[in-house]
């Protein structure tokens, strides 16, 4: 590791120490983030060095001169700045790089929010150890919340350092690869400080325009095609969680109704919403992309999880379009809009917001992280 990214990340831990009064599990998180970020620092590799050497493997050369591609692609064709991410790959033993942990009250979809400094708040808490994650999930049950652990194969740094190329990166195909790359180094263009879902949703907005622009540009109609067809999957699952949230918020609302009964309704919704899935999996012929997502724990955290992401993207696709398709004029409008108050923010956007249809036609979509 170089001194400079010694100096970075001792100089982060204590900033973040020196911010004020913090508990011993404040000091713990932060030793943790530090120290996970600095072990990944220390075994990153040039991805040219790599690319060069005579003993690397010809599969793993290739999923590298892959990732070049898709980074000058992203520099010249959708004007983000690359400046010198993804130049570096960090191997490593897991299927994840991080874990996230969200949560929500038992009958509300506020979700529980956790202050950074520099970044401000965030819907999420994420560790580079499962373990440690669990923990703090089990320790937000305890408290009665809803909670929703998820695997992350990749982040932004938000410009501290250089982001790296990870092992659990180049495991996808050609188009998701393209698309997250897109998407964390959008996140390098602006982050609003206390609104993840503006900084989400914006970046899948370029991280979706810019997969279509890629497969475009490389000559792909058939995975053009497959792109569609997931869009169209994403839409549908998409328009499911949004009906659902909503019948969750109007249940929330019933002041007067007594815990239990409050508590089977939302078990009955939540069963409802897996009888929906399995409609819209008969129309996509049983396409089993989300399969995982309903069989496991259904709760308002991990329906929070889904809209962090989405909530906004038509939005953020109407101004797309409001300029013509040119990114650098929907850039400088999402900086203008950064710069607002949340409240005016928001109301500006969900202006733009189209209503939500499902599509019952027999397509359907795909996830990202």
């Amino acid at each position: 590791m170089q001194p400079e990214c010694h100096r970075k990340l001792l100089f982060l831990l204590l900033g973040v120490l020196l911010m004020g009064p913090a508990g011993c599990e404040s000091v713990r998180y932060y030793s943790h983030i530090a120290s996970g970020q600095m072990h990944i620092v220390s075994q990153r590799q040039s991805i040219r060095d790599i690319i060069t050497a005579p003993d690397t493997d010809p599969q793993l050369k290739r999923q590298l001169q892959q990732i070049l591609e898709i980074r000058n692609f992203a520099q010249k064709e959708l004007s983000l700045p690359v400046d010198s991410h993804y130049l570096s790959y960090t191997d490593l033993d897991r299927p994840y790089v991080v874990w996230n942990v969200s949560a929500a009250p038992e009958f509300s979809l506020t979700p529980k929010t956790w202050y950074y400094p520099f970044i401000g708040h965030a819907a999420y808490r994420g560790y580079f150890s499962k373990d440690m994650a669990m923990r703090c999930a089990e320790q937000l049950e305890k408290q009665g919340l809803d909670v929703y652990v998820g695997g992350v194969t990749a982040y932004s740094t938000l410009g501290w350092f250089s982001d790296t190329v990870f092992s659990t990166i180049i495991r996808r195909d050609e188009s998701a690869t393209a698309a997250l790359i897109f998407h964390e180094l959008a996140h390098q263009i602006l982050y609003v400080s206390d609104d993840t879902t503006f900084n989400e949703s914006f970046a899948t907005t370029v991280e979706q325009e810019g997969l279509r622009r890629w497969m475009a540009a490389n000559g792909n109609p058939l995975g053009y095609q497959a792109y569609v067809l997931q869009g169209r999957r994403r839409q549908g699952y998409l328009a499911l969680v949004t009906t659902y949230r909503e019948k969750l918020a109007e249940l929330y609302r019933q002041e007067n109704m007594v815990p239990e009964e409050m508590r089977l309704r939302k078990a009955a919704l939540f069963a409802d919403m897996r009888d929906e899935y399995a409609d819209l999996k008969a129309d996509w012929h049983g396409y089993p992309g989300y399969d995982n997502w309903f069989d496991t724990t259904l709760n308002n955290a991990k329906l929070n999880s889904v809209g962090t992401y989405y909530d906004l993207v038509p939005a953020f696709t109407q101004l797309l379009a409001s300029q013509d398709g040119s990114l650098e004029a929907f850039y400088a409008e999402c900086r203008i809009l950064a710069g607002l108050p949340k409240s005016e923010r928001s109301r500006r956007l969900l202006s733009l917001q189209p209503p939500v249809v499902a599509d019952a036609s027999p397509v359907g979509q795909t996830g990202r992280r």
